[in-house]
């Protein structure tokens, strides 16, 4: 398996690349922002599970394809960019309703499925993430000590580990700064707007993003 050496330095890497926000903390923030603690920390859930999708494809050597190729590359970065841009809108058009689901006795089952799923749906098509996994998980798999693939995993685990911890904070703060705002429905539009413009900001800063090739 991964030796101790390689093991922190990896998640050393990965520390310092997640406590940076990029598109998933943002949206998570936005989310938090939007609708509270409980959402924040689902769609962190469902950010997890999309970058370990991505772990999962470069050990089994689908990364490299998106890597390597700027057109998969291109296509799927722009694909989350609309996504989240969608998103984005459809916040801001609902701003004015978050009183009202804030009143709500109880979360609808089927709301948190679909949070945990527009997280997922952010966390595997996060060009950043994508470009790490692909790039730099690979270089601290030791072939000599057992399967590339198990090590991958592992190390991948470690780095969602991380994220959970970091997006999770995130996500708790924000929520924390939301519950001030609700005290006034002026103030709790103000709210869903900015997390509203937070994602369509992300998603046109997502569609930005280059490649040197």
């Amino acid at each position: 398996m991964v030796s101790s050496d390689r093991l922190l330095a990896f998640a050393a890497m990965s520390f310092l690349l997640i406590v940076i926000p990029g598109p998933s903390v943002l949206f998570v923030i936005g989310r938090a922002l939007a609708q509270g603690r409980r959402a924040a920390l689902t769609t962190v859930a469902g950010n997890t599970l999309g970058a370990y999708v991505l772990v999962v494809a470069v050990a089994l050597g689908v990364g490299s394809v998106v890597e390597r190729s700027v057109l998969v590359f291109t296509a799927l970065k722009l694909a989350g960019a609309a996504y989240l841009v969608y998103l984005g809108v459809k916040a801001v058009r609902r701003r004015g309703s978050l009183r009202t689901a804030l009143a709500e006795a109880a979360p609808v089952a089927h709301g948190s499925l679909r949070t945990l799923g527009e997280g997922f749906v952010v966390g595997v098509a996060n060009p950043k993430t994508i470009v790490f996994f692909a790039a730099v998980l690979p270089q601290f798999v030791d072939r000599e000590r057992g399967s590339v693939v198990l090590q991958m995993l592992l190390l991948g685990l470690v780095f969602n580990l991380i994220a959970i911890v970091s997006d999770s904070v995130w996500g708790l703060v924000a929520a924390t700064t939301r519950g001030w705002f609700a005290g006034s429905p002026r103030r709790l539009s103000l709210v869903g707007g900015a997390g509203g413009l937070t994602m369509i900001g992300l998603g046109v800063a997502v569609a930005a993003t280059g490649r040197k090739d």
